[in-house]
């Protein structure tokens, strides 16, 4: 009577798979996520009046309309190094979240290998050597943590959240560069008016020291009156050669920020003649959480923290890996796929810490302190955010009114200067307040150059520290900041 034979239970692979799915469905270790609470007022002091446009909502193609400036722009945003340096560490750091993600899933390789083995006659019963051989090939699963402490999906969940950091971070970078080259292009354009008043002033005043030069040759005036005219020139002269040089260097300023050659010959015209910037409204402190980029950053830092405090609680607890393999093996080479050669291993393992010098404790402690570290990091974050805002709005605010003032004292000291030059050619004064009216007179034309830049610096000021544009992120930058799946 023939009894039939028993074969090898098979192993269910897709029922082993299941449920190793299902056990790393536990929930994660990581405390609930709590934002801290906005430690700012409620509203701006300086912005009693809510007009213009939101700052997130607009592009700074929208903002900016001065071609020139917006070619600027365009070129610093495609060549600046450091913006390409933020750009490659988003790169980096989205790597280093898709190789951490890779953890949760288990890693199966194909292998084949082929063993031939001599033994000894004395070490074999047969008292002959044995030539032997064993040939292999399958699946290899490597040994794969179950995740039933959320401890590999908290790590991921971290490295997921400085992921996004780092991306916030690079349009923080992004809004910054903008507002440099924006206020470097600015400041140009002073030095491009205030170097057209100083040519006019000297040229006036070598006009006036050859009619003065005249004079003196035909006895009609002193030389006293001759270098007090000299002295105005070398004046004018001196502020003209200073002039020159502070923009040369913003022009290599400029230069670096762009990342290219620029050739930008002096500007004809005033500074406000073209309406270069929109009025802007600064809206709600609280609207700051959701616009600037670098609190973005911050709160997502704070929730790589929070969720590395996960992994760290879990690691208290027991690992389980799993390992194993399922292919054919056989002593011959064309018996390797034949019936009969399945074989297949299982080797599950658990590990739990019993003694480790208290490094679980202190690495638990050191993630808690690394979260309350960037609990206050946010909270900074925040107030830095307010005061960039506060200061661009009281800026604003008071240099308008400087900018008036200063209207007002360009128009006292040009009618000043024209009464002393009317007292002198009349013989009702000497000619030291001709030269004092002509120095004050100079001073505030520069003056006045400079308010109306600063008044238009503190809007860029203002469009930079609302996060301005942060709402205009389409398109391929959305593509690029979506972490992969």
């Amino acid at each position: 009577m023939n009894t039939p034979s028993r074969r090898a239970p098979r192993p269910r692979w897709h029922a082993l798979a299941a449920a190793a799915l299902l056990l790393c469905g536990c929930a994660s270790m990581a405390p609930p996520y709590e934002a801290p609470a906005l430690p700012v007022s409620q509203r701006y002091a300086d912005d009693a009046v809510q007009e213009g446009a939101s700052a997130a909502a607009t592009g700074w193609r929208d903002y900016f309309t001065d071609p020139q400036l917006q070619a600027l722009i365009k070129l610093a945003l495609e060549h600046n190094r450091d913006l390409r340096t933020a750009v490659l560490h988003v790169e980096e750091a989205r790597a280093a979240y898709g190789i951490q993600r890779a953890d949760l899933f288990p890693t199966i390789g194909a292998q084949a290998g082929m063993d031939r083995a001599r033994t000894p006659a004395d070490l074999n019963l047969t008292g002959q050597p044995l030539l032997g051989s064993q040939y292999q090939a399958g699946l290899g699963l490597t040994s794969w943590e179950i995740d039933f402490w959320g401890r590999v999906r908290s790590l991921r969940d971290a490295a997921l959240e400085s992921y996004l950091a780092t991306d916030e971070a690079r349009r923080a970078a992004t809004v910054g560069l903008i507002a440099q080259v924006a206020n470097s292009y600015l400041t140009l354009r002073e030095l491009d008016e205030r170097i057209a008043l100083a040519r006019q002033n000297i040229a006036s005043r070598a006009e006036t020291l050859r009619i003065f030069s005249r004079r003196v040759e035909v006895g009609a005036t002193s030389r006293l009156n001759l270098t007090q005219v000299q002295t105005l020139l070398t004046q004018a002269q001196a502020l003209g050669a200073q002039l020159e040089q502070a923009r040369a260097a913003q022009l290599n300023a400029l230069t670096l920020l762009t990342g290219a050659p620029l050739e930008l010959p002096v500007a004809p015209g005033r500074l406000d003649e073209q309406h270069l910037l929109r009025e802007l409204n600064a809206g709600l402190p609280s609207d700051l959480l959701t616009q600037r980029p670098d609190i973005a950053a911050a709160e997502h830092q704070l929730k790589a923290a929070n969720a590395s405090i996960g992994a760290a609680r879990a690691a208290f607890f027991p690992r389980v890996a799993l390992t194993g393999s399922l292919g054919t093996a056989s002593a011959e080479l064309d018996g390797l796929f034949a019936s009969g050669s399945q074989s297949w291993t299982f080797s599950p393992s658990i590990s739990l810490p019993i003694f480790n010098g208290g490094r679980l404790q202190g690495n638990l402690t050191l993630t808690e302190v690394r979260r309350d570290l960037a609990v206050a990091q946010y909270e900074k974050t925040v107030q830095g955010a307010f005061r960039d805002v506060a200061d661009a709005l009281s800026a604003r605010r008071w240099l308008a009114e400087q900018l008036a003032i200063a209207q007002a004292a360009l128009s006292a000291q040009t009618e000043r200067a024209r009464l002393s030059q009317l007292r002198y050619d009349n013989g009702a004064s000497a000619f030291l307040e001709v030269l004092d009216a002509q120095r004050d007179l100079l001073t505030a034309q520069q003056q006045l150059v400079q308010t109306r830049r600063a008044l238009l610096s503190s809007s860029v000021s203002l469009y930079a520290a609302l996060g301005g544009g942060s709402m205009e992120r389409v398109g391929a930058e959305a593509a690029a900041a979506t972490p992969p799946p």
